[in-house]
């Protein structure tokens, strides 16, 4: 009997799951995740799963972890301060391709050197800038280094990570790692992501693996990529932008594994995002043009999912303009009212009853904030630096926090750093009071809801006369957003293209109409014709209306709400390795490669040298990792012009994909 333990830690709970030769679940549990230290709670799932199922540690005989972190820091924009050093291209470049954006405020060198097509260098490499830029940023967690044409010679970017390695010690991310595509500044955005969330995803692997001993589990910990396949933990920690949509890729495989479902939308609704992919002829699609997440594109590839910052811990926003009034959801997210509650009650309770006292709702009301501990704090302003000194280690209610508007943005900054939560009225509080959840401080919940119930709209009126209608508004918008969610992805996935942005079909009134069953002198119907698996903890609490809203068939699997871990379990281990061959002149086939060119006479013989080096590679890499059972697919894509009517060789591209279970030894 062979034991397969399964962890997925997500922005509100981590789940761990046993599964006896992959084919029957035997135990599950959840325990809250310790964003402190995430270990914390991974180490109370797995005893609590051990638990369960009466099982010694040693008998577990591969562990492996998915993991929502890398997703919710970049759609939250959370993460340590990069500096990116840009190779080759030009200042403009910062601003015209989004780099600014990725960077957010975090420093930029553009500096000569680079490479052309062919691989040839186009200009030398400007050490003495590249030194001096070190010396005078410090407090820098990570570097990212891209140059221009560097899938075709890396040769700057190898030279300027040494350099950068010896001067600061610092992890150094070359984009060349991360794809073999061209598209420098897409692959300067990715090695920046990555760059962000090394020291994040380092310290949970490295924390998981240091519980896991603990406990007494010594197999072997896998890491699930986004694309559903696994890698090894030692390989995430070196590519940890490879982990983004890890959680919810595991979760398409868990779908499929416990459903069995050949066709069908997957939604999968987390504390922070829902995640919402398809599975079409029994397998996930992988996204042709890279990941997008927190609204970068990215170069990794992944499952082709639309994560939205939809989930059970979406602050609530207050729509006051108008007649009608109301509410929208996300996308940050934030600590539960009943939650931060349940941890500091006597600050908590004592905070709302006076704000409920107040004869106006005040503006920071139901807000708390609490420093995360472990978290450093490098490069902090001066008023940054005050605002964490006045929170100290307590929980504070806004009101006291902040003595003036301007720190608003001191405390955003803080929170974009992942340094401090703050709480406020989310889904997971309208549960509490519905009396669909009861696992935090339901009468700290009421009273929130009570406060924010009490704000006037544009008639004058309250927006709700109850807690209880608040909760139920609140509810029926997540069902709202939910709805959009699934037909956004599902316009985008027609076969058939209708023209127009699937964000806007999914909210033309047409099919919002649809929706309800317009009768008129139009008979307007909309329904989604293809089946959904709600998976999450909450599906079963949110995801029925949502299916009568569209009118499918819903599909709410046992075990869904801990789909993350089953597929952190079940799927293989996978690397790619992906090659170019180019022709710089007539008779001449250059293979690009990690320590430079080669040239050959003869196409057929470039290409059979670039396939052995790339299998070679693939299949120690995997092996490395733990595969066993190895599986090896070539694709080889060629490209040809005609010319005096002759097929002239331009281009090839050959991808390499080794694949195999891993070595599990027998309980």
């Amino acid at each position: 009997m062979a034991l397969a333990l399964g962890v997925d830690t997500g922005g509100t709970y981590t789940d761990a799951v046993l599964i006896r030769d992959e084919r029957e679940v035997i135990a599950s549990a959840k325990s809250l995740t310790t964003r402190a230290d995430l270990a914390i709670g991974v180490g109370k799932a797995i005893q609590a799963v051990l638990d369960t199922a009466q099982v010694a540690p040693e008998q577990i005989s591969m562990a492996s972890l998915s993991t929502t972190l890398a997703t919710n820091a970049l759609v939250e924009g959370q993460g340590g301060r990069v500096a990116l050093i840009y190779i080759g291209f030009k200042d403009g470049d910062l601003d015209k391709h989004g780099l600014r954006d990725a960077l957010k405020g975090d420093p930029a060198l553009v500096v000569g050197g680079g490479h052309t097509h062919a691989g040839g260098e186009a200009a030398p490499l400007d050490v003495a800038t590249i030194e001096a830029f070190l010396d005078s940023h410090k407090g820098i967690s990570g570097f990212a280094i891209a140059a221009q044409f560097a899938t075709r010679n890396p040769a700057h970017e190898l030279e300027a990570a040494r350099i950068i390695a010896e001067k600061t010690g610092a992890p150094v991310t070359c984009s060349h790692h991360l794809s073999a595509k061209l598209n420098g500044p897409k692959r300067a955005v990715t090695a920046v992501l990555n760059a962000r969330l090394i020291g994040m995803i380092d310290r949970l692997i490295g924390r998981a693996q240091d519980r896991l001993m603990e406990l007494g589990i010594t197999a072997p910990m896998m890491v699930v990529r986004g694309d559903g396949a696994l890698m090894s933990a030692e390989q995430a920690r070196e590519r940890p932008i490879e982990t983004i949509l890890s959680g919810p890729a595991a979760s398409i495989v868990g779908a499929s594994w416990l459903t069995g479902t050949e066709n069908a939308l997957v939604s999968d609704i987390g504390g922070t995002t829902t995640d919402v992919a398809l599975i079409r002829d029994g397998k996930p699609a992988i996204d042709p043009v890279g990941a997008q997440v927190g609204g970068f594109r990215t170069m990794v590839e992944a499952v082709a999912m639309r994560t939205h910052g939809l989930g059970g811990d979406s602050q609530v926003h207050v729509v006051t303009e108008g007649l009608g009034g109301g509410v929208f959801l996300g996308p940050r997210r934030v600590l539960p009212v009943s939650l931060i509650a349940s941890e500091a009650p006597e600050v908590v309770h004592v905070a709302l009853d006076a704000q409920l006292r107040s004869t106006t709702v005040g503006e920071h009301d139901t807000r708390f904030a609490r420093r995360v501990p472990g978290i450093h704090a490098e490069g902090l302003g001066a008023r940054e630096e005050n605002l964490l000194e006045r929170l100290g280690d307590k929980v504070l209610p806004l009101g006291d926090l902040l003595r003036t508007r301007i720190e608003n943005g001191a405390l955003a900054r803080l929170v974009d750093r992942g340094i401090v939560q703050v709480s406020g009225v989310t889904p997971s509080d309208a549960s509490h009071v519905l009396g669909r959840l009861d696992s935090w401080d339901g009468d700290a919940a009421h009273k929130a809801l009570e406060l924010i119930a009490r704000k006037r709209i544009g008639t004058g009126d309250r927006l709700a006369k109850t807690p209880e209608e608040l909760a139920q508004i609140i509810v029926d918008q997540l069902t709202e957003q939910t709805t959009l969610t699934l037909l956004e992805t599902a316009f985008a996935e027609e076969a058939e293209a209708f023209g127009v942005p699937s964000a806007d079909l999914a909210r033309h009134v047409l099919t919002r109409r649809g929706l309800s069953g317009h009768r008129g002198l139009l008979a307007l119907d909309t329904t989604l014709n293809v089946d959904v698996v709600g998976l999450g903890a909450s599906a079963p609490s949110y995801y029925p209306a949502v299916g009568e809203r569209l009118r499918c068939r819903m599909i709410l699997p046992e075990h869904a709400g801990v789909a993350n871990a089953i597929g952190a379990v079940v799927g293989r281990l996978t690397l790619r390795r992906t090659g170019t061959v180019t022709s710089p002149s007539e008779g001449r086939f250059r293979v690009h490669l990690e320590d430079g060119p080669q040239d050959f006479n003869e196409s057929d013989v470039a290409l059979e040298f670039l396939e052995s080096v790339l299998r070679a590679e693939a299949e120690d890499a995997v092996r490395e990792a733990g595969a066993a059972d190895i599986r090896v697919v070539v694709d080889q894509d060629v490209r040809t012009a005609r010319i005096e009517a002759q097929d002239v060789f331009v281009e090839a591209t050959i991808t390499v994909e080794a694949s195999g279970r891993p070595r599990v030894a027998k309980g």
